[in-house]
């Protein structure tokens, strides 16, 4: 595995003597939160991303798969060869069992109880001790026998309409997918059956009424994200003919993936989903201040948006709040669904950020890349193994990380 270069970075404070005779304080684009090829993204590879990155003259990119690091050599390696800082975060699936029998929902608009989670800043390269490495690998064995359940449900729809058609989960994993097959590699994986057995768009669209059992396809034939999000709708997800529920028993508590976050030199961080085209939140969500005590009790002083998805009034007084509160607060895109969109951070509709978001995005960003440093060289980061956060020297980490970040992009 590559050696990461920041432990041979100059100390810290002639690091900041440097940054102080070097910039004029630039606030660079930034976008913490990326789905790769390794879980599922847009992408085609890691190419792509920095080859778009690089055009969109963004200068900070955080790698965020689903259970897995294996894509952190690569993201790293093409960093380094684009100049763009690389965070390397991590998101899992966890549950929240109180909050489900009383029909709570916390970040997942669809399922009470069950949260998504980021860990950012692990270390690079990430070495685990023998339980954590355990514990990932179970967590990504359980998703598989989810997966393959469904691959056995989708050949069972697909024998009724015409019994040529067949899927192999090998196959849809050596094609389509890296280290995990998901429900969206499904669907391509389906769609592209179709098309290639099927020439004609007639014969397609029948198909996909037959296997819809009996709903019309409404998704352009000509537009192969919104089709591979229509298929998942109406297979893979609640309700769906090819529906497989997840065994609780395959999520951790919130508690157990903080605990593997903070073994793996991360910070844990609260992925908030905030508001729908309607205006609402989740129940969990819904009160700021009592989302601000709950993460607090629970060891958590950092939190990540994706602005497309919201209102750009309802974030800046959301994001507002936070940061007067000491959160570390970080921006992304995801780009965990088909369709290919800009890199840039924007607000619900395309909405460009107003210069006060984008320079709270990355100053939390900075403390990101300052306890990333810090852990490179042997010391103590952002957040402590034992959790405790150094939230007063928040603006000290804030000033290092600038230094590190226009270092790394010029060195």
């Amino acid at each position: 595995m590559t050696d990461n270069i920041l432990k041979d970075f100059p100390a810290p404070a002639e690091l900041l003597e440097w940054y102080e005779k070097n910039d004029s304080d630039t606030v660079h684009e930034v976008n913490g939160h990326l789905h790769t090829p390794y879980s599922f993204s847009a992408f085609r590879d890691m190419k792509q991303i920095f080859d778009m990155a690089s055009a969109e003259n963004i200068k900070v990119l955080g790698i965020n798969d689903f259970y897995v690091t294996d894509g952190y050599e690569a993201f790293y390696k093409h960093s380094l060869g684009n100049r763009i800082f690389p965070l390397f975060n991590i998101e899992f699936i966890g549950l929240l069992k109180e909050e489900q029998e009383r029909d709570i929902r916390i970040n997942d608009p669809n399922n009470p109880g069950r949260t998504y989670f980021s860990g950012k800043g692990l270390n690079y390269p990430l070495i685990t001790d023998p339980s954590v490495g355990r514990i990932l690998q179970n967590l990504k064995y359980e998703s598989q026998v989810q997966v393959k359940e469904m691959v056995d449900k989708v050949n069972a729809i697909l024998a009724l309409t015409d019994a040529s058609l067949s899927l192999k989960y090998s196959e849809i994993k050596r094609m389509y997918a890296r280290e995990l097959v998901r429900e969206r590699h499904i669907a391509r994986a389906i769609k592209d059956l179709i098309f290639e057995r099927y020439h004609s768009d007639a014969e397609r669209l029948d198909i996909f009424e037959q296997i819809y059992a009996g709903k019309k396809c409404h998704a352009s034939l000509s537009d192969p994200a919104a089709l591979e999000i229509e298929i998942r709708g109406n297979l893979l997800k609640a309700g769906g003919r090819a529906f497989v529920p997840e065994d609780e028993n395959a999520f951790l508590s919130v508690a157990d993936i903080i605990d593997i976050i903070l073994r793996c030199g991360g910070i844990p961080c609260y992925p908030v989903l905030l508001d729908n085209p309607e205006g609402q939140c989740t129940e969990y969500e819904s009160d700021r201040q009592l989302l601000l005590n709950e993460l607090i009790s629970m060891g958590v002083h950092c939190i990540e948006l994706i602005p497309g998805r919201n209102d750009p009034g309802f974030l800046r007084e959301f994001v507002t709040f936070f940061n007067d509160n000491g959160f570390v607060i970080t921006f992304g895109t995801e780009h965990n669904t088909p369709g290919l969109s800009p890199l840039t951070v924007m607000a619900r509709g395309t909405q460009p950020l107003d210069p006060e978001l984008k320079r709270i995005s990355f100053e939390g960003t900075c403390v990101i890349a300052a306890h990333q440093y810090l852990h490179a060289q042997g010391h103590e980061g952002y957040v402590s193994p034992d959790g405790s956060t150094r939230e007063k020297d928040k603006e000290e980490f804030v000033a290092l990380g600038k230094a590190v970040i226009e270092k790394y992009i010029r060195k």
